[in-house]
């Protein structure tokens, strides 16, 4: 099993973009491409892991994966640094603790 509030606060934290695939007991979601209506020569999926039961800081693992058009339809892999899955991580971590507080405090 996975921790339920990682679980709901990583839906929660990327629901804007498709969902390909969730496997709630191995604790995997898969996105499918998503393409910013400001950048529309630019997409981005991601697959995020949930790594335990625990709320933890290390609990969580993102892989975020981002394509320009290079024209004629091709999509050519580019880089995403490493600020941008820090960022997704810690907003997932923030949104799982306020989850957790809001259960508690009931």
């Amino acid at each position: 099993g996975v921790n339920s509030y990682l679980w709901r606060a990583t839906l929660d934290t990327i629901s804007f973009m498709p969902l390909n695939s969730a496997d709630p007991f191995g604790g995997v979601i898969i996105t499918d491409w998503y393409t910013p209506p400001e950048s529309p020569k630019e997409r981005f999926k991601m697959s995020v892991y949930i790594l335990g039961r625990e709320l933890r800081a290390d609990g969580v693992k993102v892989a975020v994966f981002r394509q320009r058009n290079g024209g004629n339809g091709a999509w050519i892999d580019s880089r995403i640094g490493s600020k941008m899955v820090i960022n997704l991580e810690n907003q997932i971590l923030t949104r799982a603790r306020q989850l957790r507080i809001s259960a508690v405090n009931r």
